[in-house]
């Protein structure tokens, strides 16, 4: 026998099969409720009680919080990754006496949120969309689109590519063919919050039909993406995803542009890892971003973001974001000026979204127009610029005077929040809410004079008329006076120490102050409604105004930064040439104490002379240091911005490529030196004639020799290269310093060391010629080594720094094991003893690293000198 279900668990059912990957928040009376596997989840993640509903004989879990705290529960809920379904009471409980009718209103993804407790200001909340395209052309589609703001991008190309742009643009969430997520796991890891679709979905003639019916062209040319078939199709696939999740109201996503791939400057993601631009895997460390953002309006610290992940290729682009910043720097009033009412602008391209989307609330409009406001004395102070450039960004921004003047004739200055809470039309706009007003209001007056002439009446001297929601308008009579009650009034509530009466008066004042009231809150509701219609027709000049707005700001930011940390402007001419002079890390100097200044460097490099620098010095030297800001100062100069250095005259670079650090893939099954040699071999594979490739320590993830033929081989290959790709080469393979006297654009370059009588100073200083020493004991030294491990090592150092060949170190470190047998009290005879005998002479020692070496003779110390201990005390 069938066991009988709630209808209201039959309703929650049906609704909750619709949705089976969401999590159902369940609207019942003032609560939004989860029930089974939903309140488990829940409860968990919000931190809420767990309790169970009786269904039809079965306990089912419960979990629930009351409806005015979505805004509290919801982001917790999208943020710990959870797709939420918003089902929502669709009528009146008071208008039907069956079960309240119900449906999905809202569906909230990582992905897809408008709530300003879920979006972080300074950071896009991407959706992306992958395609996996023709198998044979190996091509993938992407595209980002966030509903927040309006931007729709879009883009195709290699793995290798696709995936750079996931790690720039770190969207929310990911949406792909549900056929592919194997592919997607294996090509862009596990990383990401993603939800699958069906394939259907993923079809070349519906994704163009579904782009084409939202922006109602007959074609995509005018966007420039027509070309890109699978970049179509995945910006198809998150616009359908946006009709799934119930967001129809999309008249903000008018466009949709093309991430050109020619246009910016190439980073593969090993790169913007190694580089730390806005992530970084060490606790505490300081990012790129975080140093130089000084952008002041949630657009522009967007913005920044943008233009980091994607530098400027084109020196006229570049050169005028240079000359703006000069302008600004220059000018520090004015600069002063832009701020100071930028900073007024609030989240142009957030609030005109939600008008939009309808989601906008009253406070929110007022909002919107006196970020308007704060645009008219920006526009203001950039027509007097002397600057061009400044001068067409003024020309360009709009006054919205229009709409401007509409919010602030409709609302009143300090609007609610909530519609329902009244008092957001500004008096005088419309005659009916003022008539109805004057009738609430002057109820007060009236109850008075009703409680006077009461009092007068009947005798009653403390007599008082109240109201609450339960029998709306009474007459409060004391015990003691009850004898003295007109025979007229009806008695409505009797309490411990008083009688509470109605009159017809009372019942007539009733109907017309509460008649007042729901027509104020319906007319104030359809007001409202009618001005965000009106504000559609704004939408295009808003965003104009906000992308704008974030541009300016981004320019102050640069001009800010370049002010606060002595920044300079980049130089770029025709040449392949890079020429820094006294280049600085923009980070680590900020992290230095002021009395302990950043130790600057020149690099040099060109196609000519000294294409490829080997710097070579001891650990913690600085090489890495060296390395990154070389990089960091071609970031910024492309960005626009200035830069870390005295001077700096460059050509263009496409290309940067790092191989900085160690980073192990031990989850992907691939050690730290397979990890080390894809990513050079990615390098080596895409170099071009205007590539920066700056490598570190490759080689040192495997045996001594094995390491320097690896390095050797790398080094003489990018010499050799048809394009001469600009290269800085840190290691501490000292043997490499030979290849100057082979290959004519290899220069040696060392960080300088002083040695003291028992210590080594480090300069920091980059001076020509190679090092011949490593100072690594001394670096462990510093990090705290045993004395006795130190004394040994710079025994076993002197013996083998006097080495050459390959063989005389075999025989050397054979030697060097004898000394070590020495050690025991027992005859060759003794097991242990030929045991360990046979293990040494099993080593191959042209294999075998000299830190590994070390660790193997010290291991088989311990062993011999606890068991000569043990021979003694027999």
């Amino acid at each position: 026998m069938a066991k009988k279900v709630t209808p209201l668990m039959k309703q929650y059912n049906t609704i909750k099969a619709k949705y089976p990957d969401a999590l159902l928040l369940f609207r019942v009376g003032d609560f939004y409720e989860t029930f089974g596997e939903d309140a488990v989840r829940a409860a968990g993640i919000l931190n809420i009680t767990l309790t169970a509903r009786n269904n039809g004989g079965d306990n089912v879990a419960l979990a629930g919080f009351p409806h005015h705290s979505l805004n509290t529960y919801l982001p917790k809920l999208v943020m710990a990754g959870c797709r939420v379904a918003i089902c929502d009471q669709l009528e009146d409980p008071k208008q039907t006496k069956t079960i309240v009718k119900r449906g999905v209103t809202e569906l909230v993804t990582p992905g897809v949120a408008l709530n300003d407790d879920i979006l972080q200001s300074k950071s896009n909340n991407f959706l992306a969309a992958v395609h996996f395209g023709n198998s044979r052309t190996k091509t993938i589609g992407v595209s980002f689109l966030d509903v927040s703001t309006g931007e729709f991008l879009t883009s195709e190309g290699s793995a290798e590519y696709i995936d750079k742009l996931l790690q720039n643009f770190n969207p929310s969430e990911v949406l792909f063919s549900k056929q592919k997520r194997k592919l997607f796991s294996e090509t862009f890891g596990d990383n990401f919050h993603v939800f699958h679709l069906e394939d259907w979905v993923f079809q070349t003639d519906y994704a163009s039909e579904v782009l084409l019916k939202h922006f109602d062209t007959k074609n995509l040319k005018g966007f420039g993406i027509d070309h890109l078939e699978d970049g179509v199709v995945a910006s198809g696939a998150a616009l359908h995803y946006l009709s799934e999740t119930r967001h129809t109201k999309l008249q903000h996503i008018s466009k949709i542009a093309r991430i050109a791939e020619d246009d910016y400057v190439w980073m593969d993601r090993f790169t913007i890892r190694n580089l730390e631009l806005y992530h970084s895997t060490q606790q505490n460390a300081v990012t790129l971003l975080e140093v130089i953002d000084k952008t002041i309006s949630p657009m522009g610290g967007r913005l920044l973001k943008r233009w980091m992940a994607l530098p400027l290729k084109n020196v006229e682009k570049i050169t005028r974001r240079h000359e703006i910043v000069s302008y600004l720097l220059g000018n520090e009033l004015v600069l002063g000026k832009i701020q100071s009412h930028i900073k007024r602008i609030g989240d142009l391209e957030r609030l005109i979204s939600k008008v939009a989307t309808a989601k906008i609330n009253p406070r929110e409009l007022v909002q919107l127009k006196n970020s308007l406001e704060a645009i008219i004395p920006v526009k203001a102070q950039t027509l007097l610029s002397e600057n061009e450039s400044v001068k067409i960004i003024g020309e360009q921004l709009q006054d919205c005077e229009l709409l401007r003047e509409k919010i602030k004739t409709t609302l009143n200055e300090e609007a609610p929040v909530n519609i329902l809470k009244g008092n957001a039309i500004a008096p005088g706009f419309n005659d009916s809410l003022d008539e109805l007003r004057n009738i609430s209001k002057g109820g007060k007056d009236y109850l008075d004079q009703m409680v006077a002439r009461e009092i007068e009446r009947t005798g009653i001297s403390s007599l008082k008329i109240a109201s609450n929601n339960v029998f709306g308008y009474y007459i409060e009579v004391r015990n003691t006076h009850k004898d003295k009650v007109p025979e007229e009034w009806i008695r409505k509530q009797t309490l411990v120490s008083a009688e509470r009466y109605i009159t017809e008066e009372l019942k007539v004042y009733e109907s017309k102050i509460f008649g007042a009231e729901e027509k104020i809150t319906a007319l104030e509701q359809e007001i409202f409604a009618k001005l965000v219609t009106w504000s559609l027709q704004f939408i295009g000049v808003v965003q104009q105004n906000a992308a704008l707005i974030a541009e300016l700001d981004c320019l102050c930011s640069f001009a800010s930064q370049a002010k606060i940390a002595n920044y300079s402007r980049p130089l770029f001419d025709d040449s392949f040439d890079l020429d820094i002079k006294e280049g600085r890390h923009p980070v680590i100097e900020k992290q230095l104490p002021p009395d302990n200044p950043y130790i600057a460097n020149d690099v040099f490099l060109d196609r000519e002379n000294q294409q490829l620098v080997m710097i070579t010095g001891p650990n913690m030297s600085g090489k890495s240091a060296i390395l990154r800001q070389t990089a960091l100062i071609v970031l910024l100069a492309q960005m626009g911005s200035f830069v870390p250095a005295k001077a700096v005259r460059m050509g263009y670079v496409d290309k940067i490529f790092t191989r900085v650090g160690a980073s192990d893939n031990i989850s992907m099954g691939e050690s730290t030196f397979m990890v080390e040699m894809n990513e050079t071999a990615s390098i080596l594979n895409n170099i071009s004639e205007r590539s920066l490739v700056l490598l570190d320590e490759i080689g040192r993830g495997t045996s001594t020799y094995d390491g320097i033929s690896i390095a050797w081989a790398i080094s003489e290959y990018l010499h050799e290269h048809p394009s001469r790709a600009k290269t800085l080469f840190a290691t501490h393979y000292h043997e490499i310093n030979e290849m100057t006297e082979t290959f004519a654009r290899i220069k040696n370059y060392n960080v300088a060391v002083k040695e003291l009588k028992d210590d080594v100073l480090f300069l920091r200083k980059l001076v020509p010629g190679g090092s011949h020493h490593s100072f690594g004991i001394h670096v462990a030294k510093m990090a705290g080594m045993p004395q006795a491990v130190l004394h040994r090592a710079n025994k076993i150092l002197k013996r083998l720094e006097k080495l050459h060949s390959s063989e005389e170190l075999t025989e050397e470190m054979k030697a060097i094991s004898k000394d070590e047998m020495q050690l025991s009290f027992f005859k060759l005879d003794d097991p242990l003893l030929v045991e360990l005998r046979d293990e040494i002479l099993d080593i191959d020692i042209d294999t075998l690293t000299p830190v590994e070496a070390l660790m193997k003779l010290n291991e088989i110390k311990r062993m011999l000198q606890r068991s000569a201990s043990v021979k003694i005390k027999k």
